[in-house]
């Protein structure tokens, strides 16, 4: 008997499912906290905790992480040097890297070289800096025209360095220089740290003497092979949302549903129509960087069961920082339970975010790096106990910096204790898997604080994380709609509800918990699968193996000219047509338009299939399918630009029934919408 393992690194927890490959059944699920600041330590946790039976037997493990994320955001990739080729402008404040260079070359929108490169400006830079970065990145003006520019710096910069080198063209067709630039700049980042993350993994299946192969999910849904994960680790970003969109289309036999996922930092929402994730109109934008990634468009809030709940002036707050709920504290760190109990509460006037009667503070383990005199002050009293507030007052012999305490927390190497809507759970006894009475001791006094009962505080909380639950699905349903006229659909005081017509698909650990206030709020059938808690490394296993391309054709004049033109010849035809051909390969030029389009039918096909095979399918496990779009001036004439679409969708590694898993991105893959990606309304 033979299974697939599917794996997904969260921020809070990694998920594991072994689903036997004849027939789709779960065998085996598991739920372990991921480990910080390397996700492996989590994943090989999840491998342990699996049945061995089933685990030696794995022929397929498939993974999302938030690796290339987290690394983007805490922004720990590696030096990069970055090179422009072309007329860039350029911010005030320089490219966001250290080490850049701006240089003459590129091309123009028919691919013609602008201006030649400078060929000897790229060696004096890559001889500068090769010792001061890990990868190099280059992006030309119109590389998606003509390559040649990024391929000749790529040629030299290895000759002379060794380093692998991102070039734009690889990563996107799409037009815009600059947003080229930063993807291939992120993307060269996150290589090294890819790399090991990678080979970690591989080593631990080896170690265990698993035969298997590895693949990983892209942030539109999709599954790649190690080569193209290696290459792009830049598509792997929100991999985890993708994940969750496709699990719940697994597990609930569902097509067409919205999924909202709540895990321990966020809640996520997205949308899954005919089978087909749905795209943002614009390239993924993480940390603040827009890039050319193609990524499922989704609605994401910072409320998740490790949302801070924390009061002042008599009211309290969820979010948006996350903390470690005071139950997991209780199991984590020994005697914090009679910390919780004999602590004190702040004064009331001092309360705020940071200084909570809830609220505690421990070392992460990480190493400090440049502290101000106050954070240095604060973080010789805080070690590997949980400290409170009141404690740190008493030990410092004066009032905290409550600065200096926010700066501990932002730079990770302080990470904080309080109550949250896990602790809400616990109390409320919908949900047990720490130690509860932690939950009931900072539910009572934040009932204290609030004058009313802990029971009372737990459903308060509860409410509030159901009511931005639903608002965030009619926040991504319909655009446009300002959080007040939201806010009074979901009061329930105008005689109004909004209804949704698609099953909506709740996933995360005790999400079954907020199944009833959703269903208070809003109309809708709202699905909780048996394998909710771990969804998303379902997802992280059934996408199935997609690769799409899309080749430009576009049509060109030129004036008829030469000695030998006749005078009948000027008369009859003032202009001779060319057909461009730009594909990732280079620019084809060619006399009539049926030529260009079998030459680009016949590369988009080719190049297809040498994606799959690296990826592991055989030709008889791809589907190719191939269509066009065309933009016309004139009807009966040629088109003046067409671009033709080449999917390729290669078969599930799992056998199962045609009614378990819904037919993922196979119909209408290449559908108007697909190809625009996304649809266009709601």
């Amino acid at each position: 008997m033979q299974y697939s393992l599917g794996i997904d690194a969260g921020g809070t927890f990694t998920d594991g499912v072994i689903i036997r490959d004849s027939d789709g059944v779960i065998m085996d699920a598991t739920k372990e906290l991921t480990t910080y600041p390397d996700p492996i330590g989590g994943i090989k946790k999840v491998i342990d905790s699996l049945n061995p039976e089933y685990v030696q037997d794995v022929k397929l493990v498939s993974v999302s992480t938030t690796l290339s994320t987290n690394t983007i955001l805490e922004d720990t990739g590696f030096p990069v040097g970055v090179i422009l080729v072309g007329d860039y402008v350029i911010p005030k404040e320089g490219f966001p890297a250290p080490y850049y260079v701006q240089l003459s070359g590129g091309h123009t929108s028919n691919g013609e070289e602008a201006a030649p490169l400078d060929e000897e400006g790229v060696k004096r830079f890559a001889l500068e800096v090769k010792d001061h970065v890990a990868a190099f990145s280059v992006s030309s003006f119109f590389s998606n025209r003509n390559s040649e520019h990024e391929l000749r710096v790529k040629e030299i910069i290895r000759e002379l360095t060794g380093l692998p080198v991102v070039c734009g063209h690889e990563l996107s067709q799409e037009v815009g220089a600059y947003d080229r630039a930063i993807t291939a700049y992120l993307n060269a980042q996150l290589l090294p740290i890819t790399h090991k993350f990678i080979q970690s993994i591989m080593q631990d299946i080896k170690s265990r003497g698993m035969d298997a192969n590895l693949l990983m999910l892209k942030c539109d849904g999709s599954i790649v092979g190690m080569d193209e994960a290696l290459e792009r680790p830049i598509e792997s970003i929100f991999s985890g949302p993708a994940a969750s969109l496709v699990g719940a289309s697994f597990l609930t036999k569902c097509d067409t549903c919205a999924m909202i996922d709540v895990g321990g930092t966020s809640t996520d929402v997205a949308l899954i129509r005919d089978g087909v994730p749905e795209l943002s109109n614009q390239g993924a934008v993480v940390g603040g960087w827009k890039t050319m990634v193609k990524a499922i468009r989704m609605e994401t809030s910072a409320t998740g069961g490790d949302s801070h709940i924390w009061v002042q002036d008599q009211k309290f707050y969820v979010g948006p920082r996350r903390v470690i709920p005071l139950c997991r504290a209780a199991v984590e760190y020994a005697g914090f339970l009679e910390r919780l109990k004999e602590s004190k509460s702040p004064s009331r006037k001092l309360l705020c975010e940071n200084i909570q009667p809830t609220k505690f503070f421990v070392r992460t383990g990480l190493r400090p790096l440049e502290l101000s005199r106050s954070e240095e002050e604060v973080y010789d009293v805080i070690q590997g106990t949980p400290i409170s507030y009141v404690e740190l007052f008493r030990r410092l012999k004066k009032q905290p910096s409550v600065r200096a305490l926010d700066g501990l927390i932002q730079k990770r190497l302080v990470q904080a204790i309080g109550f949250t809507p896990t602790d809400a759970l616990h109390v409320l006894g919908d949900f047990r898997n720490w130690e509860t009475e932690a939950s009931m001791i900072g539910a009572e006094k934040l009932a204290k604080q609030l004058r009313v009962t802990k029971e009372e505080v737990a459903t308060m909380v509860k409410k509030k994380v159901a009511k931005n639950m639903a608002s965030d699905l009619v926040s991504y349903l319909v655009d446009g709609i300002p959080q007040s006229v939201i806010d009074q659909m979901l009061s329930g005081e105008n005689y109004t509800r909004f209804k949704v017509e698609t099953p909506v698909i709740l996933l995360g650990g005790p999400v079954v918990a907020y199944k009833k206030e959703m269903e208070d709020l809003i109309e809708a059938n709202i699905v909780v699968p048996e394998y909710a808690r771990v969804g998303n490394a379902v997802g992280a296993l059934v996408g199935k193996g997609i690769k799409r391309i899309e080749i430009l054709i576009k049509r060109d004049f030129a004036p008829i000219t030469g000695e030998d033109v006749t005078d009948e010849e000027l008369k009859s035809a003032k202009e001779v047509v060319s057909y461009f051909v730009f594909t990732p390969d280079g620019r084809e030029i060619f006399p009539d338009y049926a030529q260009a389009f079998d030459f680009a039918r016949k590369t988009g096909k080719d190049f297809i299939m040498d994606y799959m095979r690296s990826a592991g399918y055989s030709k008889d496990e791809v589907e190719i399918e191939v269509r066009k779009k065309d933009l016309m001036v004139r009807e009966g004439e040629e088109p003046v630009e067409s671009k033709v679409i080449v999917v390729g969708i290669g078969t599930s590694k799992l056998v199962v029934e045609k009614d378990v898993i819904p037919d993922y991105m196979r119909k209408k893959a290449i559908s108007s919408r697909t190809a625009n990606g996304s649809y266009s309304g709601k």
